[in-house]
Order: C-alpha cells, then sequence, then structure tokens
C-alpha cells in the first residue's frame, strides 16, 4: 500500500470510530460503572468517561468495591484525593460531582462490613448496594456495564 492509500485508510477508520461513538451513546439507556482498582488515573478515568455518558443523556449510577471502594469514604487515602494532570481532578471530586448531577453511587454490599464500619464513614450521597437490586440494574435491557 501506498502513503497515500494508509493515510486515507487511516482517516477513514477515524471518521468511521468518531460516527459510531455518539450512536453507541443513543443505544445505551443506562449504565452501570464498576469501580475496583486502586490506579489513580484509572478511577479518575473511569468518572470521566462516567461524566461523559450523563452529559450525553444516559442515566448512571456507579459501583465501588474493594480499593474503588476508597473513593466514598471521608478519610480516603491520598489516591482517591490527589488531583491529577490535565485538570487538577481528583477521582473523589468528579465522584462527588456526578452525586450533586443525581448519579446513584453505592460501596459494595460487602465493603463496609470487610472494613468492620459503618455508612458513617461514607461521604454524603454514597449508598450500600443491596445485591438483588444491583444484579437487576445491570441485567436491565438498555443497560451498558463498564468496570474498571
Amino acid at each position: 500500500m501506498t502513503r497515500r492509500s494508509l493515510t486515507a485508510a487511516a482517516l477513514a477508520g477515524s471518521l468511521s470510530l468518531g460516527l459510531a461513538v455518539p450512536a453507541m451513546a443513543e443505544n445505551a439507556e443506562q449504565l452501570v460503572t464498576v469501580v475496583t482498582s486502586e490506579n489513580p488515573q484509572t478511577r479518575l478515568m473511569a468518572m470521566v468517561l462516567t461524566t461523559q455518558a450523563v452529559e450525553q443523556g444516559v442515566e448512571a449510577r456507579v459501583l465501588l468495591c474493594g480499593p474503588g471502594g476508597d473513593l466514598a469514604l471521608i478519610d480516603a487515602p491520598e489516591g482517591a484525593t490527589a488531583a491529577q494532570p490535565p485538570r487538577d481532578a481528583s477521582p473523589q471530586g468528579m465522584l462527588q460531582m456526578l452525586i450533586e448531577r443525581g448519579v446513584t453511587v453505592e460501596v459494595c454490599a460487602i465493603f463496609l462490613p470487610g472494613m468492620g464500619a459503618g455508612p458513617e464513614v461514607l461521604i454524603d450521597g454514597v449508598g450500600v448496594a443491596q445485591p438483588p437490586a444491583m444484579a437487576g440494574a445491570m441485567l436491565e435491557e438498555g443497560t451498558r456495564v463498564w468496570s474498571f
């Protein structure tokens, strides 16, 4: 293939990907974002992408499990609260913005008992997931599940 052909193919592929994203967003009515990572950049990107989905009209909920549950703690570790470049946003700060937008945020049902703590250690707006309700939300038609 010539260089010109490769450039044209790459451009065509880029355009088709750009057109596919809005179409996919229109098909998804609901989103469940599951965060289990302890990596600050991964956590932040999960919040950024969930925010973008909400801005595109998708109803979202967030489930925080294992190390991901740290985002919901009042006394969260630095990896949850430290600002990340390029926008100097923290994973927990973005999570709180989602809560303010009406997104349901819950920790896994076993998160708090595993810590030996109760819901008083959670930031405002975070609840405890009930497994039957969360499973139902994840299985509902028109729901996408993202896991980070």
